[in-house]
């Protein structure tokens, strides 16, 4: 077992070597976007949200908003994680795999009839740039602990009910 994680742990280790070299000439460009993404000053989230808005006003980036997309797809394809843990689901628990699909696809369906296409890609987008600012601060704990206090009031109320 510890010959694997050592083997494991060199293989990370050239990996990341091969990954710093390749992208040495971006050191500060990515520093710099992890800042802002990490939101370090109080006025990157509203710029954020500024640049995303502008880049989905203007009519001439919407061909180049089209291949970003298109890439985004492309890259999604190729998350084999997903697709094996998919997989193990289907074979392991194929009841549960067909009711998470239909569930699945009907939620994306209603969601994607009731809200419109750019919209839609817009608050995926904000969102997704926001996100590592918002696990940086803690926000996203915030809520979820907020969350998971309302669903226990409520079961609790529930049992009251029941008793």
């Amino acid at each position: 077992m510890a010959e694997g994680d050592n083997r494991s742990t060199n293989l990370l280790a050239a990996e990341t070597a091969s990954l710093e070299e390749q992208l040495q000439g971006w050191g500060e460009v990515m520093l710099m976007a992890d800042k802002v993404l990490r939101w370090e000053r109080a006025w990157f989230p509203p710029a954020i949200m500024g640049v995303v808005s502008l880049v989905f006003l203007t009519t001439e980036q919407q061909q180049r908003f089209h291949e970003i997309c298109s890439n985004l797809v492309k890259t999604r394809r190729r998350a084999v994680g997903w697709w094996k843990r998919l997989f193990t689901l289907k074979e392991e628990k194929p009841k549960m795999y067909f009711m998470t699909m239909i569930v699945s696809l009907a939620a994306v369906a209603w969601v994607g009839q009731q809200v419109h296409n750019l919209l839609l890609t817009y608050l995926i987008v904000t969102s997704l740039l926001l996100l590592p600012g918002l696990n940086q601060h803690g926000i996203i704990l915030k809520y979820i602990g907020m969350a998971k206090r309302e669903i226990n009031k409520l079961l609790k109320q529930k049992e009251k009910k029941n008793e």
